[in-house]
């Protein structure tokens, strides 16, 4: 199906289909009970070392996906069933950054739809 990305703060639609936070951190001011998700996975945020690097600097955002694919390929149990749900269903990778371009949801979902082309699924 698909993978789209969306801020935790936008009103959770029924066309997310499978609503996932993929930040580190909760985002403030957002309390759990509205954010409608199926799931929080901290352990695909990117790690905090390269989240401060980054600092959601657009110059160095090539730079920041380079090096957050090298920390998802070693985190393949934790994605895998995110790619195995949007083979199947629409999935929504949610994230709190104010940055809608430059931010891990917006890197993760590139990092899926490859994968999901190169399996032809996509």
């Amino acid at each position: 199906m698909s993978i789209t990305v969306k801020r935790i703060y936008e009103a959770p639609a029924k066309s997310d289909g499978y609503r996932v936070l993929v930040d580190r951190v909760w985002p403030r001011g957002m309390k759990k009970e509205d954010a409608a998700l199926d799931a929080w996975s901290k352990e695909l945020a990117p790690s905090t070392a390269l989240r401060k690097w980054f600092g959601h600097d657009p110059a160095r955002w090539e730079g920041f996906r380079h090096r957050y694919a090298t920390e998802l390929d070693a985190a393949a149990e934790h994605w895998r069933p995110l790619l195995t749900q949007a083979s199947r269903h629409r999935i929504t990778l949610l994230f709190g950054a104010r940055d809608e371009e430059h931010n891990n949801a917006v890197a993760l979902k590139c990092y899926l739809d490859a994968l999901l082309k190169a399996n032809g699924q996509h």
